[in-house]
């Protein structure tokens, strides 16, 4: 009972926040999947190699991810007190020393990774395959992603503080509009159309930067010069933050760890796949794009989660959030089911859109969607209670700890044992790698009932 009721304003708000955020990732997931799709008819070498370059540019989305919902923990708890005029004054201050102090960390993120590509990008390819021209080519690829970093880091940071206060529709054009530019450049630049160079697996990582450009551009733009409930102006990234540094770490920093650590975790699996040949490699980046495609709509909830647990609890009306925290849980379990029979139903089509993929690959390809439907059940559930309602009430310290935990003692070794040593089919070695899901789900309905997960807040001005 406590798990489906019938509360329509509730699902109106769901809907109304989640679905310009799911719309929005299915439209970046569907450009990484076209983007895939065209590589993949250069060769299959060049499709592995640029699915392993963009393991490290995930990682750095994730670290961008965990800065974004970590300030959007704050974000949503300072706009629910301003609307309810508690401390207005003093809750204005903080949600914007939150947004500068986001967007210097973000700034200082992709300075790190960008000398990453640009300086030691033979180490990094050779940590994911030992596959030389794989090596090569993937080589070919960071380096011509350098500026992208920064380009990224701003729109995904920015797009997320933005949707905390119920902007989540601008976002959404914005990523139309980089879609028609990613699709237009790789079509251009990958195979050398309208009187452009023929660039290969460079030319793909120059269509993204103009992509990434364009959204960076935008989304920026929109925030300081026609946003109104935040407030930023360019003024503001100089303003003293230290009254708030405090309460920011205490909420962001245990997220961004969490995000950190785990991205390295799920970079390790990803090495693990490197070392298992470029036909699991292949396999894995097919199967990669169909699980995404499948939980679009579970990206949308698990934001608009965090969003509406924090503006509830911002209002002061605790029992109510716990409420909703149930009908979360529920919400969980049924876009799980949804999920697990699209890819059930789609992947044959999805598998055969791929050029030049050998039988190897297509037959690894399918034990992985057969794999991937029976995890994505208790992934969808325990994403949107850690990434969304858990989150959304300041409960970062324990969500940093469970990540990790059912990670690297649960996951990685079970499947390194399962590749490795007992050398198991692929359906049970990436059972095994993302064990922790089912693990996780576990702990999210006894953190839930507990009780535990909601923390106050400050807004760091008292």
């Amino acid at each position: 009972m406590k798990l489906f009721k019938n509360d329509s304003a509730f699902y109106q708000k769901v809907f109304v926040l989640g679905f310009p955020i799911a719309l929005q990732t299915l439209i970046t997931v569907s450009v990484g999947m076209l983007d895939n799709i065209m590589i993949s008819h250069l060769s299959q070498a060049a499709f592995s190699a640029t699915s392993l370059a963009n393991s490290y540019v995930t990682i750095f989305q994730i670290f961008c991810m965990g800065l974004g919902m970590g300030a959007s923990v704050l974000v949503s708890r300072y706009w629910g007190m301003k609307k309810a005029h508690d401390n207005e004054e003093k809750a204005d201050i903080s949600l914007k020393q939150t947004v500068c102090l986001m967007l210097r960390l973000v700034l200082l993120v992709a300075l790190f990774f960008s000398m990453g590509a640009l300086v030691i990008p033979k180490l990094i390819m050779m940590s994911y395959t030992d596959e030389m021209h794989l090596v090569d080519l993937g080589i070919t690829y960071l380096r011509y992603s350098v500026p992208t970093f920064f380009f990224l880091g701003i729109s995904l940071t920015t797009t997320i503080v933005l949707r905390s206060v119920g902007q989540s529709r601008y976002p959404l054009y914005v990523s139309i509009g980089a879609l028609f530019v990613n699709l237009s450049g790789n079509y251009m630049l990958i195979f050398g159309h309208f009187g452009a160079p023929k660039l290969g697996i460079a030319g793909a990582a120059i269509a993204t930067m103009i992509a990434r450009l364009f959204e960076a551009a935008a989304v920026f733009l929109y925030l300081i010069l026609i946003d109104k409930k935040i407030g930023f102006k360019i003024h503001h990234l100089f303003m003293k933050t230290r009254t708030l540094i405090r309460e920011y770490l205490r909420v962001c920093i245990p997220v961004l760890i969490s995000d950190a650590i785990y991205a390295v975790g799920n970079n390790s699996i990803t090495m693990v796949i490197g070392h298992l040949g470029e036909a699991f490699v292949a396999a894995n980046s097919i199967t990669a794009v169909t699980q995404q495609l499948s939980t679009v709509v579970i990206q949308g909830v698990c934001q608009s989660g965090a969003i509406i647990t924090g503006q509830t609890l911002g209002k002061g009306k605790k029992e109510k959030a716990e409420e909703q925290g149930w009908l979360f849980l529920g919400l969980g379990f049924a876009l799980g089911f949804l999920s697990a029979l699209f890819i059930f139903f789609t992947k044959t089509p999805i598998i055969r859109s791929y050029g030049e993929t050998t039988a190897e690959a297509v037959s690894i390809a399918y034990q992985l969607l057969n794999s991937i439907s029976l995890i994505i059940i208790f992934q969808a559930t325990n994403s949107i209670m850690t990434k969304g309602v858990l989150r959304g009430g300041g409960d970062t310290t324990m969500l940093m700890l469970a990540d990790n935990i059912f990670l690297w003692v649960l996951a990685l070794p079970l499947g390194l044992l399962s590749g490795f040593v007992l050398h198991l089919p692929a359906f049970w070695i990436y059972f095994f790698l993302k064990f922790d899901q089912i693990a996780k789900t576990i702990w999210c309905v006894l953190r839930l009932r507990s009780r535990k997960w909601i923390k106050k807040i400050s807004t760091g001005n008292n």
